[in-house]
């Protein structure tokens, strides 16, 4: 008696059905956009019509010389000081970073210090330094500091620098320390010695890191400026501004003349941050330049079309 095998067939099945995906609808999303479209307008109009702004005034100071060169100042003063605060913050940094604990504990006890106090009342104290220290006595001789804490821009540059100092000093070591240590050693193993590695190993990969903070830093530190009447220093756009109305009895339009010009301050370093970070950032991206893209079609022409590059796998 013979068997015969008995095969089982599937009966084909049809494709499933595609679901097409609806876009959700948020109609509250749109009621909220046009209630604050609403309260915008009229906020606008309501603004442009009442007379209290004193927009006579506002455009009759908006490009006035005083407020024009109390800019200047502000961006002299804002320059200087985060200069300063760089070079600190660098070097706060490398004692942060030092085996050394006492100099660890110096760096540690700088940055309790100015990061654990207000600005304004360390300008405050900035200030009045001339109230304490009228002269340096050394023994052999005697140096006066009456001339030197007399300097309203010196001293307000060099309040404003310390500051920023503690902090550029944790971004500074933030960034040195993203860097993986395995490219530190690679380059050791290159023959570089260590300023060679932080030149061209460790600083460029942690400008990335430095970079965008760097300019929140600096942006920041321009609207800090308006703080340094506290020394008193007025020649700075709040200041200048200050001063003019108080003349005028008119603190509002001139109010609205220096917060203008610190938006369009501030308004051309974030573009200049943008371009900054972009720069730095440029070898993190994974597209090819046409330069690159250039070079690697030369490379590919030179290898001759029976050599094959990829291994076989047996």
């Amino acid at each position: 008696m013979s068997s015969t095998p008995v095969t089982s067939q599937t009966a084909p099945t049809d494709p499933p059905a595609k679901i097409e995906a609806k876009p959700l609808r948020h109609p509250w999303r749109w009621v909220f956009a046009a209630v604050l479209l609403a309260l915008t307008a009229w906020f606008i109009i309501d603004a442009a019509q009442n007379e209290a702004y004193g927009w006579s005034t506002y455009f009759q100071y908006l490009l006035d010389t005083r407020i024009a060169v109390a800019a200047l100042h502000t961006i002299a003063i804002t320059l200087l000081a985060m200069i300063l605060g760089v070079i600190g913050g660098v070097i706060l940094a490398v004692l942060r970073l030092s085996p050394n604990p006492v100099l660890q504990s110096i760096a540690w006890l700088f940055l309790w210090i100015f990061r654990g106090t207000p600005i304004y009342v360390q300008l405050v104290f900035w200030g009045l330094l001339s109230a304490l220290y009228q002269s340096i006595n050394l023994g052999v001789t005697e140096i006066s500091l009456e001339g030197v804490l007399s300097n309203a821009f010196m001293l307000a540059v060099l309040g404003l620098g310390l500051n920023e100092a503690a902090y550029m000093s944790e971004i500074v070591r933030s960034g040195i320390n993203s860097v993986p240590d395995g490219q530190k050693e690679a380059s050791k193993a290159l023959g570089m010695n260590w300023s060679m590695t932080m030149r061209r190993t460790v600083l460029p990969q942690a400008m990335r890191i430095i970079i965008p903070p760097t300019g929140n830093e600096f942006i920041s530190l321009l609207k800090t400026s308006s703080l340094v009447v506290a020394i008193p220093y007025t020649h700075e756009i709040f200041g200048r501004s200050t001063d003019i109305a108080a003349a005028l009895f008119e603190p509002i339009p001139l109010l609205m003349v220096a917060a203008t010009w610190y938006l369009v301050i501030t308004s051309a370093l974030m573009v200049g941050q943008h371009y900054l970070e972009a720069y730095f950032d440029r070898g993190a991206t994974r597209e090819l330049t046409n330069r690159q893209l250039a070079a690697l079609a030369d490379a590919e022409a030179t290898i001759p079309k029976n050599v094959n590059i990829i291994p076989e796998v047996k």
